[in-house]
């Protein structure tokens, strides 16, 4: 369930879309958003829904997915506190292209479109840092497409565990992911199933590329898994 919640300008201070704003508009923006919390597992946006507000992800973590007809979960990525979600239905005024779920318990702030378009007419630096994320996300998507349509499954995986390892950041060739993504996120993200998942991780831990440690993954030779995926794009 969702419940709503005060506003508070002091939780709008870590958004970095908002970084560097006077802390009176901070204090103006936060009367204007509707505060709710989440808790794990809820849906926060459904795909297809008429909602066109922008949220502000305060605290915790969710998750942008969708389900093809036949059932299969399709992850997009997962947003962490700081960031905000929700500036293409704002802008072109058409109905969700994904579902929002909550990861764990989520605070979140919601500025309507008239507020949001408001915002950036008003603050420049905002809409540059809107208009750089829409870039990023163009460019992602390009990507992703390239790797569904010329990589094979296997391919897919090491490219993300690969993209999971320089997110958690690499030192000295090795890159803790805490804790290990599940086998199953990871099928979502690649378009495939968790069982194949399951076949490849283990194939990179006898290689001696992976190993487990408690909770956590351990890629132990990043620069190994980087030529693997390389070598396999550059043939593509």
């Amino acid at each position: 369930m969702s419940r709503n919640v005060q506003p508070s300008s002091l939780g709008l201070r870590g958004i970095e879309l908002l970084e560097g704003l006077a802390p009176e508009k901070l204090d103006a923006l936060a009367r204007q958003c509707v505060w709710r919390n989440y808790e794990a597992g809820k849906r926060i946006i459904s795909r297809n829904a008429d909602d066109r507000d922008v949220y502000l992800l305060v605290s915790g973590r969710v998750r942008i997915t969708t389900y093809s007809q036949g059932g299969r979960q399709v992850t997009f990525r997962d947003f962490a506190a700081g960031e905000a979600f929700g500036e293409v239905a704002a802008l072109d005024e058409k109905p969700r292209s994904a579902d929002v779920i909550a990861l764990d318990s989520a605070l979140l702030a919601s500025m309507s479109p008239p507020v949001f378009r408001r915002l950036l007419a008003e603050e420049p630096l905002v809409g540059e840092r809107v208009m750089t994320r829409l870039a990023a996300l163009v460019r992602a998507l390009s990507d992703r497409v390239i790797d569904l349509s010329t990589l094979g499954v296997q391919n897919r995986i090491h490219a993300e565990i690969l993209r999971l390892a320089r997110a958690a950041g690499v030192e000295r060739n090795r890159a803790r992911l805490e804790p290990g993504p599940k086998h199953a996120d990871i099928a979502s993200q690649v378009s495939t199933y968790r069982e194949q998942v399951t076949r490849e991780l283990s194939a990179l831990a006898r290689a001696g590329i992976l190993e487990k440690d408690g909770a956590a993954l351990v890629v132990r030779d990043v620069a190994r898994l980087e030529k693997m995926v390389e070598d396999v794009r550059g043939a593509a």
